[in-house]
């Protein structure tokens, strides 16, 4: 048995029928902490003998490489064009096998925090006629002869569930974005964490779930996945994520002001750079002690054209984004429920009306206030992990 066994190639599959018992003494090396008496060895499926990549290799940190480089040992790591060429084989890696743990595990968080607060998941279609957030950063397609786009967002559909009745909705489900662009701020696909809900007197209530939510999903990550965050910290090292019980929020004005103060020029009316991003996260961080945080009422110009406009300050709107280590992670606002109102705003921003008449004749029949925001699910990962790529 043990020649045969041995005889076997690396990540063969098999089924192995003994007596498991606890070693006095520790192994080390072993992700099991148990011995197996072998009785019955048999193998369920054999691996070729030559693999494009051992393990072993793939799940070293560039720190080790780097430790055994300099101390004059043979170390060999895996490429990243190695490992997508053969992502099956990358995956059973321990870093990424947790990873994908700790997405599931913010998922489950997601679903169940908001069916608990009354919100009902919906789905939303993918193939639609326009574009639903403005701009051309869609995959156009024929759809039986017509022209037709994957959905950019379920943005204008939970809208429409909120004219139906629904009250609260969310959505997990594929975002496409036709974005060129090399970034981690930027992927084609993408799992989006949506919500909507009527607001009763205040955009601030959407800010509340936001607050609530997140906070519930750090704490249960932090408390049942430390195993899968500990095997993550191996590969890749990272300090744990620093949030409040209450989420800090400020005003986008509190935080232009805080970059000017700190050197930093921004266009109080125009968009905050990436760096300008990431100063304000240092900044809010020593001074605050958080890298989780709200920033809100941004400038109506630089938001989507379904945000409404601040009552008393019409250059600005009630609208928000979330950052976790200085970048943006989810991005929110009260909607526009008056239909003059939304099909001028679409109509400035270029965006043919006609693709979107369903939607705004849904608010001709009476529809409600309401608010709510977006997220993707591998940017708040890997926010919280603090991968650094």
């Amino acid at each position: 048995m043990v020649k045969f066994a041995s005889s076997l190639s690396k990540e063969s599959c098999v089924d192995v029928e003994g007596i498991v018992s606890v070693p006095k003494t520790p192994i080390k090396g072993t992700t099991q902490q148990v011995e197996v008496q072998v009785r019955k060895f048999y193998c369920v499926s054999k691996a070729l003998p030559t693999l494009p990549f051992n393990l072993e290799d793939a799940s070293r940190s560039e720190f080790e490489i780097k430790k055994k480089l300099q101390a004059g040992e043979q170390v060999v790591g895996v490429n990243q064009d190695t490992r997508l060429n053969n992502r099956f084989l990358d995956l059973r890696t321990p870093d990424n096998q947790e990873t994908f743990q700790i997405s599931s595990q913010v998922k489950s968080v997601f679903s169940q925090f908001l069916l608990r607060e009354e919100f009902c998941w919906i789905d939303t279609p993918k193939l639609i006629a326009g574009s639903s957030e403005g701009g051309s950063a869609v995959f156009k397609l024929d759809y039986n002869g017509q022209p037709a786009c994957l959905a950019q967002s379920p943005q204008l559909h939970k809208q429409m569930s909120i004219c139906a009745g629904f009250g609260r909705v969310f959505v997990m489900g594929p975002v496409f974005r036709a974005e060129k662009s090399d970034t981690t701020r930027h992927i084609c696909e993408f799992t989006g964490l949506d919500v909507e809900m009527e607001i009763k007197e205040h955009y601030s209530e959407v800010m509340d779930i936001v607050d609530h939510l997140f906070v519930a999903i750090f704490d249960h990550l932090n408390k049942e996945c430390q195993k899968a965050l500990d095997t993550i910290r191996e590969k890749f090292p990272f300090e744990p994520l620093k949030y409040l019980r209450k989420t800090l929020r400020l005003t986008f004005q509190e935080g232009v002001q805080m970059l000017k103060v700190a050197g930093v020029e921004v266009d109080p009316l125009g968009d905050l750079s990436i760096e300008s991003e990431r100063k304000l996260g240092q900044l809010v961080l020593e001074k605050y002690d958080t890298v989780f945080y709200i920033l809100h009422h941004y400038p109506l110009a630089i938001r989507p054209f379904y945000t409404m406009p601040c009552y008393d300050d019409t250059a600005y709107s009630n609208s928000f984004d979330v950052f976790i280590r200085g970048e943006e992670i989810i991005s929110g606002s009260q909607r526009i429920h008056i239909p003059e109102l939304l099909a001028a705003r679409a109509e400035a921003r270029g965006i043919d009306v006609k693709t979107m008449s369903t939607y705004i004749d849904s608010f001709r029949y009476g529809a409600f206030p309401h608010g709510g925001f977006g997220a993707g699910l591998e940017r708040v990962v890997m926010l919280f992990c603090g991968f650094n790529f």
